[in-house]
Protein backbone atom coordinates (compact mmCIF):
# COMPACT_ATOMS: atom_id res chain seq x y z
CA UNK A 1 0.00 0.00 0.00
CA UNK A 2 1.41 3.90 -0.84
CA UNK A 3 2.58 5.97 1.72
CA UNK A 4 -1.02 8.07 2.92
CA UNK A 5 0.51 11.25 2.46
CA UNK A 6 3.57 11.83 0.26
CA UNK A 7 5.50 10.58 0.10
CA UNK A 8 7.16 7.44 0.20
CA UNK A 9 8.42 9.41 -3.32
CA UNK A 10 10.48 11.72 -1.10
CA UNK A 11 13.37 9.73 -0.77
CA UNK A 12 15.29 9.58 2.18
CA UNK A 13 18.37 11.02 0.86
CA UNK A 14 16.24 14.28 -0.20
CA UNK A 15 14.76 14.49 3.05
CA UNK A 16 18.42 14.57 4.56
CA UNK A 17 19.60 16.88 2.35
CA UNK A 18 16.72 19.12 2.66
CA UNK A 19 17.53 18.75 6.00
CA UNK A 20 21.23 19.20 5.97
CA UNK A 21 20.52 22.64 4.24
CA UNK A 22 18.29 23.88 7.26
CA UNK A 23 19.15 26.62 9.43
CA UNK A 24 18.60 26.20 12.95
CA UNK A 25 15.58 28.98 12.33
CA UNK A 26 14.00 26.39 9.93
CA UNK A 27 14.58 23.39 12.38
CA UNK A 28 12.99 25.69 14.97
CA UNK A 29 9.63 26.78 12.88
CA UNK A 30 9.15 22.91 11.88
CA UNK A 31 6.42 20.83 14.23
CA UNK A 32 8.59 18.02 15.97
CA UNK A 33 5.90 15.85 16.04
CA UNK A 34 5.17 15.83 12.22
CA UNK A 35 8.68 15.91 11.30
CA UNK A 36 9.81 12.52 13.48
CA UNK A 37 6.65 10.77 12.06
CA UNK A 38 5.39 11.72 9.18
CA UNK A 39 7.61 12.12 5.92
CA UNK A 40 7.13 15.49 3.83
CA UNK A 41 6.53 16.90 0.84
CA UNK A 42 8.88 19.92 -0.86
CA UNK A 43 6.36 21.79 -2.21
CA UNK A 44 2.89 22.09 -2.32
CA UNK A 45 1.09 23.41 -5.12
CA UNK A 46 -2.18 25.00 -3.86
CA UNK A 47 -4.79 26.11 -6.95
CA UNK A 48 -8.19 27.56 -6.60
CA UNK A 49 -10.67 27.21 -9.65
CA UNK A 50 -12.92 30.12 -8.63
CA UNK A 51 -16.44 28.60 -8.94
CA UNK A 52 -16.22 25.14 -9.57
CA UNK A 53 -18.51 22.77 -7.39
CA UNK A 54 -17.79 19.64 -6.07
CA UNK A 55 -20.92 18.08 -8.99
CA UNK A 56 -18.67 19.87 -11.59
CA UNK A 57 -15.40 18.27 -10.79
CA UNK A 58 -17.63 14.68 -10.58
CA UNK A 59 -18.90 15.45 -13.67
CA UNK A 60 -16.02 16.10 -15.38
CA UNK A 61 -14.21 13.30 -14.55
CA UNK A 62 -17.33 10.81 -14.56
CA UNK A 63 -17.74 12.12 -18.63
CA UNK A 64 -13.81 12.41 -19.21
CA UNK A 65 -11.64 10.74 -16.85
CA UNK A 66 -8.79 11.02 -19.19
CA UNK A 67 -8.95 14.88 -18.23
CA UNK A 68 -5.70 16.28 -15.51
CA UNK A 69 -8.33 16.49 -13.03
CA UNK A 70 -9.49 12.60 -13.10
CA UNK A 71 -5.68 11.52 -13.21
CA UNK A 72 -5.36 13.87 -10.15
CA UNK A 73 -8.10 11.71 -8.51
CA UNK A 74 -6.70 8.63 -9.29
CA UNK A 75 -3.45 9.69 -7.18
CA UNK A 76 -5.28 11.17 -4.59
CA UNK A 77 -8.22 11.79 -1.82
CA UNK A 78 -11.49 13.71 -2.73
CA UNK A 79 -13.64 15.44 -0.63
CA UNK A 80 -16.92 15.28 -2.19
CA UNK A 81 -18.09 16.91 0.56
CA UNK A 82 -16.12 20.27 1.22
CA UNK A 83 -17.56 23.19 2.07
CA UNK A 84 -16.18 26.58 1.13
CA UNK A 85 -16.35 29.98 3.64
CA UNK A 86 -19.48 31.71 4.85
CA UNK A 87 -20.15 34.27 3.57
CA UNK A 88 -18.49 32.51 -0.17
CA UNK A 89 -17.12 35.91 -1.27
CA UNK A 90 -13.39 35.61 -2.68
CA UNK A 91 -11.54 36.96 0.11
CA UNK A 92 -13.25 35.41 3.07
CA UNK A 93 -13.24 32.43 0.53
CA UNK A 94 -9.12 32.61 0.06
CA UNK A 95 -8.31 33.74 3.57
CA UNK A 96 -9.80 31.01 4.68
CA UNK A 97 -7.76 28.55 2.74
CA UNK A 98 -4.62 29.96 3.38
CA UNK A 99 -5.43 30.92 7.46
CA UNK A 100 -7.13 28.62 8.11
CA UNK A 101 -9.58 30.82 9.57
CA UNK A 102 -13.31 32.47 9.08
CA UNK A 103 -13.88 35.93 9.72
CA UNK A 104 -13.54 35.35 13.45
CA UNK A 105 -10.10 34.77 13.45
CA UNK A 106 -9.44 37.29 10.02
CA UNK A 107 -11.98 40.25 10.13
CA UNK A 108 -12.83 40.26 6.93
CA UNK A 109 -16.26 39.53 5.67
CA UNK A 110 -15.66 40.74 2.04
CA UNK A 111 -14.14 42.35 -0.66
CA UNK A 112 -16.77 45.09 -0.58
CA UNK A 113 -17.35 45.44 3.45
CA UNK A 114 -17.77 48.16 6.58
CA UNK A 115 -15.84 49.18 9.55
CA UNK A 116 -17.53 51.09 12.44
CA UNK A 117 -13.68 52.68 13.53
CA UNK A 118 -11.93 53.36 10.48
CA UNK A 119 -11.64 56.26 8.15
CA UNK A 120 -12.73 56.90 4.81
CA UNK A 121 -10.29 57.20 2.08
CA UNK A 122 -8.91 60.54 0.85
CA UNK A 123 -11.30 59.30 -2.61
CA UNK A 124 -14.27 59.56 -0.61
CA UNK A 125 -13.56 63.05 0.97
CA UNK A 126 -11.41 62.09 4.11
CA UNK A 127 -12.96 63.35 7.39
CA UNK A 128 -12.25 62.28 10.78
CA UNK A 129 -15.23 60.93 11.75
CA UNK A 130 -14.97 57.20 11.65
CA UNK A 131 -16.91 54.63 9.84
CA UNK A 132 -16.35 53.54 6.15
CA UNK A 133 -17.11 51.16 3.34
CA UNK A 134 -13.86 49.25 3.18
CA UNK A 135 -13.71 48.15 -0.56
CA UNK A 136 -10.91 46.66 -1.75
CA UNK A 137 -10.95 45.53 -5.64
CA UNK A 138 -9.73 47.00 -8.99
CA UNK A 139 -10.99 50.47 -7.59
CA UNK A 140 -8.09 51.02 -5.19
CA UNK A 141 -5.81 50.66 -8.29
CA UNK A 142 -3.57 53.34 -9.34
CA UNK A 143 -5.17 52.89 -13.12
CA UNK A 144 -7.37 49.95 -12.83
CA UNK A 145 -7.13 49.53 -16.93
CA UNK A 146 -4.18 48.86 -16.99
CA UNK A 147 -2.85 45.22 -15.90
CA UNK A 148 -0.35 46.39 -13.71
CA UNK A 149 -3.02 48.28 -11.98
CA UNK A 150 -0.72 51.41 -13.31
CA UNK A 151 1.78 50.49 -10.67
CA UNK A 152 0.48 50.03 -7.63
CA UNK A 153 -2.18 50.49 -5.26
CA UNK A 154 -3.13 54.01 -4.57
CA UNK A 155 -3.02 55.06 -1.13
CA UNK A 156 -5.75 57.66 -1.35
CA UNK A 157 -8.21 55.15 -2.19
CA UNK A 158 -7.59 52.94 0.42
CA UNK A 159 -9.34 53.10 4.44
CA UNK A 160 -7.07 55.56 7.31
CA UNK A 161 -6.09 54.63 10.81
CA UNK A 162 -7.80 56.42 12.81
CA UNK A 163 -5.20 57.22 15.15
CA UNK A 164 -2.62 57.61 12.73
CA UNK A 165 -4.48 59.10 9.65
CA UNK A 166 -1.89 56.41 7.41
CA UNK A 167 -3.96 54.33 4.49
CA UNK A 168 -4.85 50.51 6.08
CA UNK A 169 -3.18 47.93 3.03
CA UNK A 170 -5.37 44.82 2.77
CA UNK A 171 -2.41 42.95 4.19
CA UNK A 172 -3.11 45.24 7.14
CA UNK A 173 -6.61 44.89 7.17
CA UNK A 174 -6.15 41.06 8.03
CA UNK A 175 -5.65 40.31 11.55
CA UNK A 176 -4.78 36.69 11.34
CA UNK A 177 -1.68 35.33 9.74
CA UNK A 178 -1.04 33.24 6.82
CA UNK A 179 0.57 30.10 5.57
CA UNK A 180 2.93 31.95 3.34
CA UNK A 181 4.34 33.82 6.46
CA UNK A 182 4.71 30.64 8.10
CA UNK A 183 6.55 29.63 5.39
CA UNK A 184 8.66 32.62 4.94
CA UNK A 185 9.84 32.45 8.74
CA UNK A 186 10.98 28.88 7.86
CA UNK A 187 12.85 30.34 5.09
CA UNK A 188 10.81 28.34 2.35
CA UNK A 189 10.21 30.50 -0.64
CA UNK A 190 6.50 31.37 -1.60
CA UNK A 191 4.93 32.52 -4.68
CA UNK A 192 1.46 33.14 -5.46
CA UNK A 193 -1.28 34.47 -8.36
CA UNK A 194 -4.51 36.45 -8.28
CA UNK A 195 -6.79 38.95 -9.93
CA UNK A 196 -6.78 42.20 -8.25
CA UNK A 197 -3.72 43.86 -6.96
CA UNK A 198 -6.20 43.84 -3.70
CA UNK A 199 -4.95 40.28 -3.11
CA UNK A 200 -1.32 41.72 -1.67
CA UNK A 201 -3.59 40.66 1.36
CA UNK A 202 -1.97 37.29 1.18
CA UNK A 203 1.40 38.63 2.57
CA UNK A 204 -0.74 38.49 5.54
CA UNK A 205 -0.45 41.34 8.56
CA UNK A 206 3.73 41.11 8.34
CA UNK A 207 3.41 42.38 4.45
CA UNK A 208 6.47 39.65 3.84
CA UNK A 209 4.75 36.05 3.18
CA UNK A 210 4.83 36.20 -0.48
CA UNK A 211 8.40 36.54 -2.31
CA UNK A 212 7.02 36.18 -5.74
CA UNK A 213 3.41 37.73 -5.55
CA UNK A 214 2.08 38.33 -9.56
CA UNK A 215 -1.38 39.50 -9.28
CA UNK A 216 -2.60 41.10 -13.04
CA UNK A 217 -5.86 43.27 -12.83
CA UNK A 218 -8.67 41.25 -14.39
CA UNK A 219 -11.24 44.80 -14.50
CA UNK A 220 -8.20 45.94 -17.16
CA UNK A 221 -8.73 44.23 -21.32
CA UNK A 222 -6.13 42.67 -22.81
CA UNK A 223 -3.94 45.23 -24.40
CA UNK A 224 -4.54 43.27 -27.95
CA UNK A 225 -8.72 43.63 -27.49
CA UNK A 226 -8.64 47.18 -25.33
CA UNK A 227 -12.79 47.41 -26.05
CA UNK A 228 -13.34 44.10 -24.33
CA UNK A 229 -13.83 43.52 -20.84
CA UNK A 230 -12.19 40.48 -19.87
CA UNK A 231 -15.09 39.21 -17.93
CA UNK A 232 -17.45 39.59 -20.32
CA UNK A 233 -15.92 36.95 -22.25
CA UNK A 234 -14.94 33.58 -21.60
CA UNK A 235 -12.23 33.27 -24.00
CA UNK A 236 -10.65 36.83 -22.71
CA UNK A 237 -10.79 35.14 -18.99
CA UNK A 238 -8.58 31.85 -20.07
CA UNK A 239 -6.27 34.34 -21.97
CA UNK A 240 -5.88 36.29 -18.70
CA UNK A 241 -5.62 32.71 -16.74
CA UNK A 242 -2.94 31.63 -19.15
CA UNK A 243 -0.61 34.94 -18.27
CA UNK A 244 -1.05 33.46 -14.45
CA UNK A 245 -0.27 29.61 -15.91
CA UNK A 246 2.54 30.83 -17.41
CA UNK A 247 3.78 32.15 -14.28
CA UNK A 248 3.26 28.93 -12.66
CA UNK A 249 5.28 27.29 -15.30
CA UNK A 250 7.86 29.43 -15.40
CA UNK A 251 8.08 29.03 -11.14
CA UNK A 252 7.96 25.44 -11.88
CA UNK A 253 11.39 25.95 -14.13
CA UNK A 254 12.94 27.27 -10.87
CA UNK A 255 12.68 31.21 -12.32
CA UNK A 256 10.39 33.69 -10.72
CA UNK A 257 7.12 34.39 -12.23
CA UNK A 258 8.27 36.16 -14.90
CA UNK A 259 11.04 33.64 -16.54
CA UNK A 260 14.16 35.65 -16.35
CA UNK A 261 15.41 35.75 -12.60
CA UNK A 262 16.50 31.89 -11.45
CA UNK A 263 15.16 31.87 -7.57
CA UNK A 264 14.62 27.69 -7.47
CA UNK A 265 11.01 26.08 -6.99
CA UNK A 266 8.96 27.77 -4.23
CA UNK A 267 8.15 25.61 -1.64
CA UNK A 268 4.42 27.04 -1.75
CA UNK A 269 2.99 28.53 -4.33
CA UNK A 270 -0.21 28.51 -6.70
CA UNK A 271 -2.70 30.95 -8.39
CA UNK A 272 -6.57 31.24 -8.77
CA UNK A 273 -8.51 30.39 -12.18
CA UNK A 274 -10.98 32.66 -13.28
CA UNK A 275 -12.49 31.47 -16.46
CA UNK A 276 -15.38 28.77 -14.87
CA UNK A 277 -16.79 31.30 -12.69
CA UNK A 278 -16.74 33.37 -15.54
CA UNK A 279 -18.60 31.08 -17.89
CA UNK A 280 -21.20 29.88 -14.64
CA UNK A 281 -22.08 33.82 -14.81
CA UNK A 282 -22.16 35.18 -18.01
CA UNK A 283 -26.01 35.59 -19.13
CA UNK A 284 -24.27 36.98 -22.60
CA UNK A 285 -20.85 35.82 -23.57
CA UNK A 286 -18.42 37.16 -26.40
CA UNK A 287 -15.25 36.11 -28.41
CA UNK A 288 -11.86 37.56 -27.49
CA UNK A 289 -12.77 40.07 -29.87
CA UNK A 290 -15.66 41.28 -28.80
CA UNK A 291 -17.71 39.29 -31.41
CA UNK A 292 -20.51 36.68 -31.36
CA UNK A 293 -19.65 33.09 -30.53
CA UNK A 294 -21.95 30.63 -32.23
CA UNK A 295 -25.43 30.43 -30.69
CA UNK A 296 -25.05 27.49 -28.58
CA UNK A 297 -21.55 29.42 -26.93
CA UNK A 298 -23.77 32.66 -25.89
CA UNK A 299 -24.97 31.62 -22.81
CA UNK A 300 -23.06 30.75 -20.27
CA UNK A 301 -24.31 28.70 -16.68
CA UNK A 302 -25.84 24.99 -16.82
CA UNK A 303 -28.39 23.31 -18.69
CA UNK A 304 -30.32 21.89 -15.58
CA UNK A 305 -30.02 21.25 -11.58
CA UNK A 306 -27.76 18.26 -12.38
CA UNK A 307 -25.01 20.75 -13.29
CA UNK A 308 -24.55 19.98 -16.82
CA UNK A 309 -22.66 22.68 -18.19
CA UNK A 310 -23.63 24.76 -20.91
CA UNK A 311 -21.00 24.78 -23.94
CA UNK A 312 -19.49 28.14 -22.79
CA UNK A 313 -18.97 26.64 -19.20
CA UNK A 314 -18.41 23.42 -20.94
CA UNK A 315 -15.32 25.46 -22.66
CA UNK A 316 -14.05 26.95 -19.64
CA UNK A 317 -13.56 23.93 -17.70
CA UNK A 318 -11.75 21.99 -20.60
CA UNK A 319 -9.73 24.93 -20.69
CA UNK A 320 -9.17 25.57 -16.96
CA UNK A 321 -8.29 21.29 -16.94
CA UNK A 322 -5.52 21.76 -19.78
CA UNK A 323 -3.66 24.01 -17.92
CA UNK A 324 -3.89 21.97 -14.88
CA UNK A 325 -2.46 19.02 -17.04
CA UNK A 326 0.59 21.59 -17.92
CA UNK A 327 1.43 21.93 -14.42
CA UNK A 328 1.60 18.21 -13.57
CA UNK A 329 3.09 17.86 -16.98
CA UNK A 330 5.99 20.37 -15.61
CA UNK A 331 6.36 19.09 -12.85
CA UNK A 332 6.96 15.51 -13.76
CA UNK A 333 9.80 16.37 -16.81
CA UNK A 334 11.33 18.69 -13.87
CA UNK A 335 11.44 15.57 -11.62
CA UNK A 336 9.15 17.39 -9.13
CA UNK A 337 5.66 15.37 -9.82
CA UNK A 338 6.49 13.05 -6.42
CA UNK A 339 7.85 15.42 -4.07
CA UNK A 340 5.10 17.94 -4.74
CA UNK A 341 1.40 17.66 -3.02
CA UNK A 342 -1.18 19.27 -5.48
CA UNK A 343 -4.27 20.77 -3.90
CA UNK A 344 -7.08 21.70 -6.24
CA UNK A 345 -10.28 23.52 -4.35
CA UNK A 346 -12.38 26.97 -4.91
CA UNK A 347 -12.80 29.77 -2.94
CA UNK A 348 -16.38 29.68 -3.43
CA UNK A 349 -18.80 27.88 -5.58
CA UNK A 350 -22.13 29.81 -7.64
CA UNK A 351 -25.37 30.21 -7.21
CA UNK A 352 -27.97 28.68 -8.36
CA UNK A 353 -26.67 25.69 -10.85
CA UNK A 354 -30.29 25.10 -11.91
CA UNK A 355 -31.33 27.93 -13.86
CA UNK A 356 -35.31 27.23 -13.22
CA UNK A 357 -34.36 28.69 -9.56
CA UNK A 358 -33.01 31.70 -10.56
CA UNK A 359 -34.41 35.23 -9.87
CA UNK A 360 -32.75 38.72 -10.08
CA UNK A 361 -34.41 41.04 -6.95
CA UNK A 362 -33.32 44.49 -7.22
CA UNK A 363 -30.39 45.83 -5.42
CA UNK A 364 -33.20 48.14 -3.39
CA UNK A 365 -35.32 45.13 -2.26
CA UNK A 366 -33.42 45.31 1.16
CA UNK A 367 -32.50 49.01 1.63
CA UNK A 368 -36.22 49.99 0.67
CA UNK A 369 -37.78 47.79 3.24
CA UNK A 370 -34.98 48.47 6.19
CA UNK A 371 -34.91 51.95 5.24
CA UNK A 372 -32.81 53.83 3.20
CA UNK A 373 -31.62 55.95 5.83
CA UNK A 374 -30.46 53.20 8.73
CA UNK A 375 -28.11 51.63 6.09
CA UNK A 376 -24.73 52.54 6.84
CA UNK A 377 -23.65 49.82 4.00
CA UNK A 378 -25.81 46.98 2.03
CA UNK A 379 -23.14 44.20 0.54
CA UNK A 380 -25.45 42.31 -1.88
CA UNK A 381 -25.06 39.01 -4.20
CA UNK A 382 -27.06 36.40 -3.86
CA UNK A 383 -26.79 37.46 0.08
CA UNK A 384 -27.42 40.75 2.11
CA UNK A 385 -25.12 41.96 4.59
CA UNK A 386 -26.27 44.94 6.26
CA UNK A 387 -23.97 47.41 8.74
CA UNK A 388 -26.58 49.99 10.19
CA UNK A 389 -26.10 53.66 11.44
CA UNK A 390 -27.84 53.04 14.51
CA UNK A 391 -27.75 49.84 16.23
CA UNK A 392 -29.98 50.16 18.45
CA UNK A 393 -32.23 50.08 16.00
CA UNK A 394 -31.49 46.24 14.69
CA UNK A 395 -34.53 44.96 15.93
CA UNK A 396 -37.01 47.21 14.42
CA UNK A 397 -35.12 46.28 11.24
CA UNK A 398 -35.62 42.77 11.48
CA UNK A 399 -39.28 42.99 12.26
CA UNK A 400 -39.35 45.26 8.89
CA UNK A 401 -37.86 42.37 6.95
CA UNK A 402 -39.87 39.41 8.70
CA UNK A 403 -42.92 41.40 7.64
CA UNK A 404 -41.75 40.76 4.34
CA UNK A 405 -40.19 37.70 3.71
CA UNK A 406 -41.77 36.51 0.76
CA UNK A 407 -41.90 40.48 -1.01
CA UNK A 408 -38.21 40.32 -0.28
CA UNK A 409 -37.53 36.50 -1.09
CA UNK A 410 -35.64 35.73 2.47
CA UNK A 411 -34.99 32.39 3.24
CA UNK A 412 -33.21 33.15 7.02
CA UNK A 413 -32.43 36.47 8.60
CA UNK A 414 -29.21 36.44 11.20
CA UNK A 415 -29.66 39.35 13.60
CA UNK A 416 -28.75 39.20 17.24
CA UNK A 417 -28.70 35.87 19.33
CA UNK A 418 -28.65 34.17 16.06
CA UNK A 419 -25.91 35.93 14.35
CA UNK A 420 -23.54 36.08 17.58
CA UNK A 421 -23.79 32.20 17.74
CA UNK A 422 -21.60 32.10 14.63
CA UNK A 423 -19.97 35.33 14.57
CA UNK A 424 -18.47 37.82 16.60
CA UNK A 425 -21.19 40.69 18.60
CA UNK A 426 -21.26 43.24 16.17
CA UNK A 427 -21.67 45.95 19.46
CA UNK A 428 -18.03 45.38 20.13
CA UNK A 429 -16.55 44.26 16.72
CA UNK A 430 -16.38 47.11 14.53
CA UNK A 431 -16.41 45.02 11.23
CA UNK A 432 -18.86 42.29 11.53
CA UNK A 433 -22.88 43.50 10.01
CA UNK A 434 -25.84 44.04 12.45
CA UNK A 435 -27.66 41.84 9.92
CA UNK A 436 -27.33 39.05 7.37
CA UNK A 437 -29.97 38.43 4.66
CA UNK A 438 -29.55 35.16 3.51
CA UNK A 439 -32.39 34.85 0.10
CA UNK A 440 -33.91 32.19 -1.10
CA UNK A 441 -31.60 29.92 -3.05
CA UNK A 442 -30.93 31.50 -6.35
CA UNK A 443 -32.22 35.02 -5.62
CA UNK A 444 -29.37 37.64 -6.71
CA UNK A 445 -30.05 41.01 -5.19
CA UNK A 446 -28.68 42.92 -8.39
CA UNK A 447 -29.51 45.65 -10.85
CA UNK A 448 -27.35 43.72 -13.54
CA UNK A 449 -29.34 41.65 -16.09
CA UNK A 450 -25.81 40.59 -17.56
CA UNK A 451 -25.52 37.75 -15.12
CA UNK A 452 -27.00 34.25 -14.82
CA UNK A 453 -24.96 33.38 -11.11
CA UNK A 454 -23.60 34.88 -8.48
CA UNK A 455 -21.47 34.03 -5.12
CA UNK A 456 -21.52 35.08 -1.60
CA UNK A 457 -24.28 33.17 0.25
CA UNK A 458 -24.36 30.45 2.79
CA UNK A 459 -26.20 27.98 0.23
CA UNK A 460 -25.49 24.95 -0.70
CA UNK A 461 -24.36 26.15 -4.54
CA UNK A 462 -22.55 28.31 -2.63
CA UNK A 463 -20.42 26.82 -1.08
CA UNK A 464 -19.82 22.84 -2.13
CA UNK A 465 -16.74 23.17 -3.31
CA UNK A 466 -14.20 20.77 -5.29
CA UNK A 467 -11.46 19.43 -2.58
CA UNK A 468 -8.36 17.12 -4.31
CA UNK A 469 -5.37 16.03 -3.02
CA UNK A 470 -3.30 14.39 -5.30
CA UNK A 471 0.55 13.39 -5.14
CA UNK A 472 1.75 9.97 -6.68
CA UNK A 473 2.27 8.73 -3.23
CA UNK A 474 -1.53 8.23 -2.29
CA UNK A 475 -3.79 6.00 -2.57
CA UNK A 476 -7.07 7.04 -4.31
CA UNK A 477 -9.83 7.72 -2.07
CA UNK A 478 -13.24 9.25 -1.41
CA UNK A 479 -14.14 11.07 1.53
CA UNK A 480 -17.90 12.30 1.67
CA UNK A 481 -17.66 13.24 5.13
CA UNK A 482 -17.76 17.14 5.17
CA UNK A 483 -14.57 19.16 5.82
CA UNK A 484 -14.03 22.54 5.23
CA UNK A 485 -12.01 24.42 2.98
CA UNK A 486 -10.15 26.34 6.16
CA UNK A 487 -8.76 22.47 7.36
CA UNK A 488 -6.56 23.44 4.06
CA UNK A 489 -4.13 25.62 5.74
CA UNK A 490 -3.21 23.16 8.46
CA UNK A 491 -2.73 20.68 6.17
CA UNK A 492 -0.21 22.36 3.75
CA UNK A 493 1.88 23.16 6.81
CA UNK A 494 1.72 19.80 7.84
CA UNK A 495 2.81 18.43 4.93
CA UNK A 496 5.88 20.65 4.78
CA UNK A 497 6.69 19.70 8.06
CA UNK A 498 5.78 22.92 9.84
CA UNK A 499 3.61 23.32 12.39
CA UNK A 500 0.22 23.94 12.09
CA UNK A 501 -0.40 25.74 15.10
CA UNK A 502 1.78 28.46 14.54
CA UNK A 503 -1.39 29.95 12.49
CA UNK A 504 -3.39 31.97 14.89
CA UNK A 505 -6.92 31.18 13.21
CA UNK A 506 -6.27 27.46 13.78
CA UNK A 507 -5.61 28.08 17.27
CA UNK A 508 -8.38 30.28 17.78
CA UNK A 509 -11.10 28.35 16.03
CA UNK A 510 -9.41 24.93 16.66
CA UNK A 511 -9.25 23.75 13.00
CA UNK A 512 -8.33 20.29 12.78
CA UNK A 513 -6.43 19.37 9.54
CA UNK A 514 -7.77 17.13 6.90
CA UNK A 515 -8.88 13.00 7.47
CA UNK A 516 -8.17 10.61 5.70
CA UNK A 517 -4.06 11.36 4.71
CA UNK A 518 -2.34 9.77 8.18
CA UNK A 519 -3.57 6.50 7.58
CA UNK A 520 -7.07 7.34 9.71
Amino acid sequence: MKNPITLVAIAVTALASSLALASADDLDNRNPAIGDHEPRVQHVLLLSVDGMHALDFANLVKTNPASALGQLSRQGVTYTHAFAMRPSDSFPGLLAIVTGGSPISTGVWYDNSYDRALLPPITFGGGSTPGTNVLYDESIDINPDARDGGGGINPDALPRDPVTGAPVYPHQFLKADTIFEVAHRAHLRTAWSDKHLAYELVQGPSGQGVDDLFDPEIAAPNPAYPDVGTTSSVQATEDYDDTKVTAILNEIAGYDHTGTNRVGVPALFGMNFQAVSVGQKLKTNVLRDGSTPPPDMVTGGYIDGQGVPQPALAEAIAHTDASIGQMVAALRAHGLLESTLIIVTAKHGQSPIDPRKLVLAGESTIPDIVGPSLIAQATQDDIALLWLTDQSQTDAAVALLEANLAAAHIDTIFAGLSLRLQFPNPLSDSRTPDIIVQPVAGVIYTDSTKKIAEHGGFDFDDTNVVLVLSNPGLDPRTIKTPVQTMQIAPTILASLGLDPQSLKAVRKEAVQRLPGLSGE
